[in-house]
């Protein structure tokens, strides 16, 4: 922090500002004497911190409490308007975006379709502006945006690895022509890493340091957080799950020229159907219209809801298959990293619910050598986009509540 002392009253002050903002954030509006008992602060310091916070912009008065004795005590809450962020999703089927205000709710957002022919610049600026103007602002409102990618850009060339199958990202200079195209702070992340900074934040993994988070939908990929951060690797590649070599499958040889690997052959989304045929079980009808990727997702969805949702004779057959499938790739990862929780994420694991998660728990109790615990993920509404939100929002809360800037 600039122009502070440790120990000082201004240092304090900052300190005491930042605290009280981030409960305003955890428990809403709050009056000056909850304040004042939720930080230690004495009653008259508490309102000269807030008179002081509501002339730098950053709280406002937002209402009274009522339903006590005597006169309605004044609440105060974060201004939303004080900060803006925007989050993008970026899939071989389109982009996502959306724009969020200083307390993280979503107050516009627009879905841009993937279109032959137009370039990775012109599709992120049309749909940040889509997102943009569906929230009633400017792009000069917007004070940071993260875009979540399949893949990683990697930090030493620039360049995006491990999606081969995104059209139009891998320019060697795409990130530099972004940043001319975009006048605010931008950031890029793994697209399983941002949903597992959703459920960190918000869902399954609150309050837990080192998990892993096994997302499946066209692909299998792993977030692993150690120590309370995400651990991404000497390329930016630590995760990509889908090409470890497992047992109960051939080895797949030139990883990178097949997009895939032992684990996506074993357990992705491709090999549901072909398990449900083989028990005789069939395929609901799903619709087929959409990006490249989605018809199998579909068919593997509404195979294992199906069974899931009559877990006997042949269908509990298919989700025991999967389930040792999973687990053994799962076993992998417990086995190198020993996590407290494993949050099981995306729309195929989540079709088989409950008796899927508690199936690849019993097979990774005789797989592993540790027994973490087995979660579902809990931020079902888009996860990589709320992740690409709640990490913009981290960044920008960081530099807006410094009051020793001011």
């Amino acid at each position: 922090m600039t122009g502070t002392t440790p120990g000082t009253p201004s240092l304090l002050r900052v300190m005491n500002d930042r605290a009280a903002l981030d409960l305003l954030l955890e428990h809403g509006p709050l009056s000056r004497t909850r304040i004042g008992r939720l930080t230690g602060l004495s009653k008259p310091t508490a309102s000269q911190l807030l008179a002081r916070l509501e002339a730098a912009g950053l709280v406002v008065a937002s209402g009274t409490a009522g339903g006590r004795p005597g006169p309605n005590a004044q609440l105060y809450g974060v201004n939303p308007r004080a900060a803006h962020v925007a989050g993008l999703d970026v899939t071989p089927g389109g982009i996502v975006a959306a724009v969020a205000d200083l307390t993280g709710e979503v107050i516009g957002s627009h879905e841009l379709p993937y279109a032959e022919g137009t370039g990775a610049v012109d599709r992120v600026t049309l749909a940040l502006g889509g997102a943009v103007k569906a929230a009633g602002l400017q792009r000069s409102d917007i004070h940071r945006v993260v875009i979540a990618t399949p893949g990683s850009f990697d930090p030493r060339t620039g360049a995006l690895r491990y999606a081969d199958h995104l059209p139009g990202w891998h320019s060697p200079t795409l990130l530099e022509e972004l940043a001319a195209a975009l006048p605010m702070p931008v950031g890029y992340e793994n697209d399983v890493n941002l949903a597992a900074v959703a459920e960190q934040r918000l869902g399954a993994a609150r309050g837990h340091g080192d998990f892993v988070l096994l997302w499946n939908e066209e692909g299998l990929g792993a977030a692993l957080v150690l120590g309370g951060r995400l651990h991404r690797g000497w390329t930016g590649g630590a995760g990509e799950v889908g090409f470890l070599p497992v047992p109960g499958h051939p080895l797949v040889r030139q990883v990178t020229q097949v997009n895939s690997g032992g684990y996506q052959e074993l357990a992705g989304v491709q090999v549901v159907p072909g398990m449900a045929a083989a028990l005789g079980i069939g395929a609901p009808p799903v619709a087929t219209a959409g990006p490249a990727g989605a018809a199998p997702v579909a068919a593997a969805v509404a195979l294992l809801a199906q069974a899931a949702g009559h877990p006997e004779g042949a269908n509990l057959l298919l989700l025991r298959q999967y389930a040792t499938a999973l687990a053994t790739g799962i076993a992998s990862l417990v086995a190198v990293l020993d996590p407290e929780i494993v949050v099981l994420s995306g729309a195929v694991t989540a079709a088989g619910g409950d008796v899927l998660r508690e199936l690849v728990e019993a097979e990774l109790a005789d797989l592993a050598p540790s027994r973490p615990r087995l979660v579902s993920g809990t931020v079902c509404d888009r996860p990589v986009l709320r992740g690409a939100l709640e990490s913009a929002l981290a960044a920008t809360r960081d530099e807006v509540f410094d009051t020793s800037r001011r």
